[in-house]
């Protein structure tokens, strides 16, 4: 091969397989320090692939193909106690599938409580020795995680040209702790920042209490297990019935089994599949119209 067709090829692999980045806005971090860079490694613990010591919040978009784009936009937040981020499993997989339906997908690293080198481990030793530790860093970090949140809607629907998406279609999905993030998105958005409709996926709510909705809340599917082993599926029927009694747009799929963190994981379970059930409900929202 001619050297000029190797730099060719070269640079077209570096062009596909390049990250687009978006960073969002500091803002206030009420006296949080962290020490260190951000970190990204197997967590034999969890065993997935994690993110921890998150102290700038940044955006990976995934783009459809423009024959399939339905302008419809999810960012997907990854779960993980505010400690970590299982950033494929609920992340980067989540986005990978959405563009295959159409979906325009923003992958949101939101700020989260500062740790050493190894977060996984700092909350899994936490959770047996001191879990009011736990609770007490939550507390501190997670208003500026939701308004990571709020700020990463603001940006899609202010470039919502640039994405190829619809303004008045974004919606924001969160697993566990960041289903948490993705109920104070619901409590405290702003008609800049209001997302279109809300994704919690077995959201964590004792970080986040449910509240009653604001009454332009916007539509929400809620997904969890009835044996998630945090006692998760309660919050989840708590959140169900705050919407429904405000008579608001709500749908809730409650598997028998699925444990707590399937994400995209494969069980060989009904759970395997929630993410399907959310696309079917959100083109009967009419929020996804579907192309061929």
């Amino acid at each position: 091969m001619k050297p000029v067709s190797v730099l060719i090829c070269l640079f077209a692999a570096v062009t596909t397989f390049a990250q687009e980045i978006v960073q969002l806005p500091m803002g206030n971090t009420k006296g949080i320090v962290w020490a260190g860079a951000e970190k990204e490694y197997y967590s034999p613990i969890w065993y997935t692939q994690v993110v921890t010591n998150v102290s700038v919040p940044t955006m990976q978009v995934f783009r459809p193909s423009m024959e399939h784009n339905t302008g419809t936009a999810v960012i997907v937040a990854p779960g993980g106690g505010l400690y970590a981020l299982s950033i494929n499993s609920e992340g980067n997989d989540v986005a990978k599938w959405l563009n295959k339906k159409g979906i325009t997908a923003f992958v949101l690293k939101y700020r989260l409580v500062p740790t050493g080198e190894d977060g996984v481990a700092e909350i899994t030793q936490l959770s047996m020795s001191d879990p009011d530790k736990i609770r007490e860093e939550v507390a501190k970090v997670i208003p500026i995680s939701i308004q990571d949140g709020l700020n990463a809607i603001a940006h899609v629907r202010k470039n919502a040209s640039e994405y190829g998406v619809n303004p008045e279609k974004i919606g924001f999905m969160g697993f566990s702790a960041s289903g948490a993030v993705t109920m104070g998105v619901g409590y405290n958005y702003s008609e800049e920042n209001k997302p279109n409709f809300l994704v919690p996926v077995y959201p964590w709510t004792d970080a986040m209490p449910v509240q009653d909705p604001k009454p332009d809340a916007p539509p929400m599917i809620i997904i969890c297990a009835t044996d998630d082993p945090l006692r998760l599926a309660k919050g989840s029927v708590a959140l169900y019935k705050s919407m429904l009694d405000a008579k608001k747009s709500v749908a809730l799929h409650m598997y028998a089994k699925g444990g707590h963190g399937f994400g995209m994981r494969k069980q060989g379970l009904p759970s395997d599949h929630w993410i399907e059930r959310f696309y079917e409900w959100s083109v009967a929202q009419g929020i996804t119209q579907p192309k061929p």
